[in-house]
């Protein structure tokens, strides 16, 4: 029997690194654990935190997520990143992190949970209408340099 679910924020340099592996699979252009914990570090600047998912002292999900407000949703918490090892996939992880920056986000007073998704990512987009989450917007974008 595997031990049980551990959910906490990865605060110590040790435990930002321990969440590469699980990271590295939503954003592959990371090059190593020193560089998570050098990303994470500069955006908690704009309160960024990351919630992992533990089993066994190993991270088998994440979930990276801050707080921001603008005048369409006023305070928000916006997920940047989501995502939990391939045999965690389909276990419920995913959405109870969901679930637990929800909750944080409601603790700290925010109204709505925000995510982008790319449009071609068609399972994130039915695992996250599971949850709830609606399409309210297409997001457009472009480089800045000429």
């Amino acid at each position: 029997m595997s031990a049980a679910l551990l959910m906490r924020h990865a605060e110590t340099d040790s435990d930002i690194a321990a969440c590469f592996p699980v990271m590295v699979q939503l954003r592959a252009h990371l090059s190593d654990a020193r560089e998570l914990v050098e990303r994470v570090r500069r955006q908690q600047a704009a309160r960024y935190r990351l919630l992992a998912a533990w089993r066994d002292d190993a991270v088998i999900g994440l979930a990276g997520y801050r707080l921001e407000e603008n005048l369409i949703h006023g305070l928000f918490v916006y997920v940047d990143d989501l995502v939990t090892t391939e045999a965690a996939r389909r276990s419920g992880i995913g959405a109870r992190l969901l679930d637990a920056v929800a909750a944080e986000g409601r603790r700290l007073g925010c109204a709505r949970l925000v995510l982008d998704t790319g449009l071609d990512n068609v399972l994130a987009h039915r695992f996250y209408h599971r949850q709830g989450l609606l399409a309210r917007a297409l997001r457009f974008s472009r480089e800045t340099a000429s």
